[in-house]
């Protein structure tokens, strides 16, 4: 019996629409997650955006990679992965307004377990298959391991 493939253009296509939509939703609750932490502790705020910056970085990739090697457009690579960039402003700013009144200690750890368990989820489910199909096991699982070292020593450092 013979299994069906997609082809790779598809295949990437589906992956990197699937990634920004994922990631979308990571960054949703992760806006009112930083805004929140920043109007309880501006400190604190400050080193939670900068740590979401800087994993901004590799989400993006994530996401314009597939699109563009799928669709060879760098026009719409760019707007799926600013568009899936933008649930973050937009979940603050919603977030402001609805969780302001309700805002604690627990929605405070809510916020950031959502945030922690899509990502893994993206990470996992999608990002590795995807990393040891179109590359090398050892490659992909070496970035996964040094990912998991860097943000152990950020909070270690933090």
């Amino acid at each position: 019996m013979q299994t069906f493939r997609l082809p790779t253009d598809v295949r990437l296509l589906r992956m990197g629409i699937f990634s920004a939509l994922t990631i979308a939703m990571h960054n949703f609750p992760e806006g009112p997650a930083t805004f929140m932490a920043a109007l309880d502790n501006m400190s604190l705020g400050i080193s939670i955006a900068a740590a979401i910056a800087i994993h901004n970085i590799p989400e993006g990739i994530a996401v314009a990679v597939p699109i563009y090697y799928a669709t060879g457009s760098r026009k719409r690579a760019f707007a799926l992965s600013f568009a899936s960039g933008l649930a973050e402003p937009a979940g603050a700013l919603i977030g402001f307004f609805f969780l302001l009144l309700f805002f604690d200690d627990l929605v405070f750890g809510v916020l950031f377990a959502a945030v922690g368990g899509i990502m893994v989820y993206i990470a996992l489910d999608e990002l590795l298959p995807c990393a040891e199909h179109y590359g090398e096991h050892h490659l992909a699982m070496g970035g996964l391991v040094g990912g998991m070292a860097v943000m152990a020593l950020s909070l270690l450092l933090l």
